[in-house]
């Protein structure tokens, strides 16, 4: 069993679980205004999005060899990758990165006009994403098998390291801090 790890690596990874805080802290006064709507069907994208991307990652680690047993827990090794994915797809994982990135700023620029809110939105879709992607991977293969797994996070500008409760965690908080910010009872577009 895995034991429990306090920080992520690179040290600056750590400072994400300021985002929900500091999001909360400037949203509380004034709240956001995003219909119920818009965060129903953004969340409902980042959810899809979350098991698409899952989905993604499984085939490239299974195309590569990495993911050779399916009945097993600790099958799917996320820093193994590190050391064993052919150089020529590092450039595919980037690109692959990147382009999540701009699929989840582009659902917030078109879901709502202020900046504030197009903020919120992108945090809430990545929120959903983040942990639906987990939740992805454990549907299909078995991992992560528990909380304290280690994970390799993010690949730009170097390699994020941390086990997978701590970007839950940070998804949990971010979530909740949308929620509790929102006015209530906005009609729909």
């Amino acid at each position: 069993m895995d034991e429990f790890q306090l920080f992520a690596q690179p040290w600056w990874v750590n400072l994400l679980v300021l985002v929900p805080f500091l999001a909360y802290y400037f949203w509380r006064k004034n709240s956001l205004e995003i219909p119920k709507f818009i965060l129903v069907v953004s969340a409902v994208f980042g959810i899809a999005f979350g098991f698409v991307e899952a989905a993604v990652v499984v085939y490239l680690r299974g195309a590569v060899g990495l993911l050779t047993d399916y009945a097993g827990a600790d099958i799917y090794q996320q820093a193994q990758i590190l050391g064993e994915l052919p150089k020529n797809l590092w450039v595919i994982e980037f690109f692959r990165e990147v382009a999540t990135i701009v699929m989840l700023v582009s659902i917030a620029l078109l879901a709502v006009k202020s900046l504030r809110e197009r903020w919120a939105i992108f945090l809430w879709v990545f929120a959903w994403w983040d942990i639906f992607y987990y939740a992805g991977l454990r549907a299909t293969v078995r991992w992560p098998s528990s909380l304290l797994s280690p994970d390799v996070l993010f690949l730009i500008p170097v390699p994020w390291f941390s086990q997978v409760w701590f970007p839950i965690l940070v998804s949990a908080l971010t979530i909740g801090a949308v929620i509790l910010t929102t006015k209530s009872g906005e009609k729909n577009p």
